[in-house]
């Protein structure tokens, strides 16, 4: 079985942050060939012989590698040590319905699962925390970055201009293509529509911009939000991309373990 190959961001020392890649593990077609997540119809020998290599690259325990079930919203969990302590089935539950987990345990690995939507990281170089933020368009119509720098502060006393940000691989401007509603209800929300929204044949959202400045609007620094530049859908060999790979195929992983 191949290792995962990952892309790493330099967020800071005693900490790794990374999102997967399609590369190394052992899914097929189009969930191959590097998929951890369980929720979009990959095998399931697969996807838990791939945690098993992530958790091995990482140098982290099975356990301790927290994938939430997503549902584009704007909820959060905060993993504390307790949790560990857990039954499975309870944990699976408290990982139900959530978009957003944070920690402030060395060694546990968080994270969120992408196919275009943006992925966040956030680590708070003051009390050595951390969060990852699943943003689709729902969850950034919802300013869920926003909301996530404010659930850091209320948990570990974060503030702003602690925070170094990550915005992982997601779909483009050029490629996300929405309906009229969709820009309305941006619109109607008080965005900057000329800095996010530009008109081809169809009204397109740039949803790693949009997240950039509610970052901003929250308080940290641009110069420590760090962006991976890449677009999913143009880059569907190497990150997946449901627009172009289909609904039922990967995901990629986007975490971070404090150490």
């Amino acid at each position: 079985m191949n290792p995962p190959v990952l892309k790493y961001y330099e967020v800071a020392d005693r900490v790794s942050a990374f999102s997967t890649t399609r590369k190394g593990g052992v899914s097929c077609g189009c969930y191959g060939g590097f998929n951890v997540n369980a929720f979009c119809g990959d095998d399931e020998t697969h996807v838990t012989a791939n945690r098993r290599l992530l958790a091995k690259e990482l140098g982290v325990a099975e356990d301790r590698l927290i994938i939430p079930h997503q549902t584009h919203g704007i909820e959060s969990r905060m993993i504390a040590e307790e949790f560990f302590g857990l039954p499975g089935r309870v944990r699976q539950m408290l990982l139900e319905g959530i978009d957003c987990v944070m920690t402030d345990v060395p060694g546990v690995c968080i994270g969120v699962s992408t196919a275009d939507c943006i992925p966040l990281l956030f680590y708070d170089r003051a009390h050595h925390a951390a969060a990852a933020v699943h943003a689709g368009w729902r969850g950034t119509l919802n300013k869920i970055a926003h909301k996530a720098v404010v659930e850091m502060h209320h948990c570990f006393k974060t503030v702003p201009q602690d925070v170094v940000a990550v915005i992982g691989p997601g779909i483009s401007l050029a490629n996300f293509e929405v309906g009229q509603e969709v820009y309305e209800q941006f619109a109607q929300l008080g965005n900057d529509m000329e800095r996010i929204a530009k008109m081809y044949d169809k009204w397109h959202i740039d949803l790693p911009e949009c997240n950039r400045l509610q970052l901003v609007e929250a308080g940290v620094p641009e110069r420590q939000i760090l962006s991976a530049g890449i677009c999913t859908y143009d880059h569907c060999d190497e990150f997946f991309s449901a627009r172009r790979l289909g609904i039922e195929s990967g995901r990629i992983y986007t975490g971070i373990v404090l150490r």
